[in-house]
């Protein structure tokens, strides 16, 4: 630029100085609209996290409350279930306890009573030096120095 270009921008700058408070005030709302936009940003991220937080604080305590039901209705059955409740409903219904010489027992013919199958050492084969293969007496050193000799032997 040469000297009069120069003289003319300083003059114009003169004339109109509302032109440099426009330039300052036009990065200044820039600022300000960046500034905002981050922050919407940031509220955004923000919100969305403490929702979902939120929702798994709804979902522990449905499923505390749903552990809590089932361990009442466990306790229930149990109470419902006693040798003592159950004696009672059997009594409230007619029955009672049953005295000896009462009980007749029913023969069933070709009914097997199975016996458990015990396991002991003494139904277990016996194995000895005798009747273990002669693969597995070998050590490692034995078996790489028979693979070489083998192979070197071709």
């Amino acid at each position: 630029m040469n000297l009069q270009n120069i003289n003319r921008l300083a003059h114009a700058y003169k004339v109109a100085p509302w032109r440099v408070q426009r330039q300052w005030l036009g990065g200044a709302l820039l600022a300000v609209v960046a500034f905002a936009m981050i922050a919407t940003l940031y509220h955004d991220v923000t919100s969305q996290a403490a929702i979902a937080g939120r929702e798994i604080q709804n979902l522990m305590a449905a499923i505390n409350a749903s552990q809590q039901a089932s361990a009442d209705l466990q306790t229930e059955l149990a109470r419902l279930t006693s040798a003592q409740a159950m004696e009672q409903r059997a009594l409230e219904m007619g029955f009672r306890p049953l005295k000896a010489g009462e009980a007749e027992y029913l023969v069933v013919p070709g009914y097997v009573v199975l016996q458990p199958e015990i396991l002991s050492s003494a139904s277990l084969p016996q194995l000895s030096a005798l009747t273990i293969p002669p693969e597995y007496h070998e050590s490692l050193l034995e078996w790489a120095e028979r693979k070489i000799t083998t192979r070197g032997a071709r």
